[in-house]
């Protein structure tokens, strides 16, 4: 369920400093939807792409340039994430389903020094699911957030993966990014769908991203399930890339990364504020406190002036919700 307090929160962190890394040339990387950051550069892929020559894994250098590519042994679907392993396992996320018909989504798995990624096979409990973002748990299994405008269902394997077979998903909850005034291209609706997702080097911390923001978590006891759904974020604002589906932590931890689709896209490093530490008070939010966590709104009980307002912004939830669906089916060229 939606809550709406944190839903309609304003925005009260500023926009981190951000600036430019490298630019991407190499043409094929027209539609990049997942990255992640190596010791030596970083690893891409494009989404639901037409050309074969699309449809590999990009291994990129420091600045950009390519390095080497991965194909993938059979046609994937529509690989919209990645992730990597604490043993530097990559795993590229083949979750996307725009038209939500597919009968199951996939998972790559290439092992460090393997050229030849492995499929494995999962089904929702529940019906097919649009679904851009992928975490991996504390034990190396996957979590899976769907595209759900407003609560987003958060999925974990119900089961060991399996080679050759389809392993279930089991629903394991939801998660409501707060809603901010970030301007991005695609206006109110480009903040209630969640179109990547990232974990930090040593597992502390995670991060779900917006057209508009990133908002990262605090990961208490490897629970990283626990920490999405009933957490509160600090929020990165991620204003105006022209169509921002990938994040990434830096390799050592220190920032966010983040690259657009498109054309020659630019990544870009947007550094982190310092996590408040547990034992301290919250912190009062402030125009000025980039990266804090995000207060929820006061009630109408607590302010019974405020109910008309809220009464006419739940009135125009139903057309903003509508306006996302068609958001996040078109995003992309099929």
């Amino acid at each position: 369920m939606v809550e709406w307090g944190m839903l309609l929160a304003p925005m009260l962190a500023a926009a981190v400093a951000a600036g430019p890394v490298c630019q991407v040339d190499d043409k094929r990387l027209d539609e990049i939807s997942g990255l992640v950051a190596t010791s030596d550069g970083y690893v891409v892929v494009n989404d639901s792409a037409d050309e074969a020559s699309h449809r590999k894994i990009f291994y990129l250098k420091r600045d950009c340039s390519l390095k080497r590519t991965v194909n993938y042994p059979s046609r994937p679907r529509d690989t919209e994430d990645l992730q990597l392993g604490r043993d530097g396992t990559l795993w590229v996320a083949d979750i996307g389903d725009n038209g939500e018909n597919r009968d199951t989504i996939a998972l790559w798995k290439l092992a460090p020094g393997s050229s030849k990624p492995k499929l494995f096979r999962l089904s929702y409990p529940d019906g097919a699911h649009d679904a851009e973002a992928l975490l991996l748990a504390a034990d190396g299994s996957p979590i899976v957030v769907t595209k759900t405008p407003g609560a987003a269902g958060v999925y974990v394997a119900d089961g060991a993966l399996r080679s050759g077979g389809t392993t279930p998903l089991r629903a394991a909850g939801s998660v409501t990014v707060p809603m901010t005034t970030t301007s991005n291209p695609f206006s109110l609706p480009g903040h209630l769908v969640i179109t990547g997702a990232a974990s930090s080097p040593d597992g502390s911390r995670v991060v779900l991203r917006t057209y508009a923001d990133a908002f990262e978590y605090d990961v208490a006891g490897g629970d990283v399930v626990k920490a999405i759904t009933t957490g509160t974020p600090r929020q990165i604002a991620l204003p105006d890339e022209p169509q921002g589906e990938s994040v990434a932590y830096s390799a050592d931890g220190t920032a966010l990364l983040t690259i657009s689709e498109g054309a020659k896209p630019v990544l870009f490093r947007h550094a982190l504020p310092s996590a408040p530490a547990a034992s301290s008070p919250a912190p009062s939010p402030s125009p000025s406190a980039a990266g804090e966590p995000l207060a929820a709104m006061k009630t109408a009980e607590d302010e019974p002036n405020r109910l008309p307002i809220l009464l006419v912004v739940l009135a125009g939830t139903a057309a903003i919700l509508a306006a996302a669906v068609l958001v996040h089916r078109r995003t992309r060229r099929r």
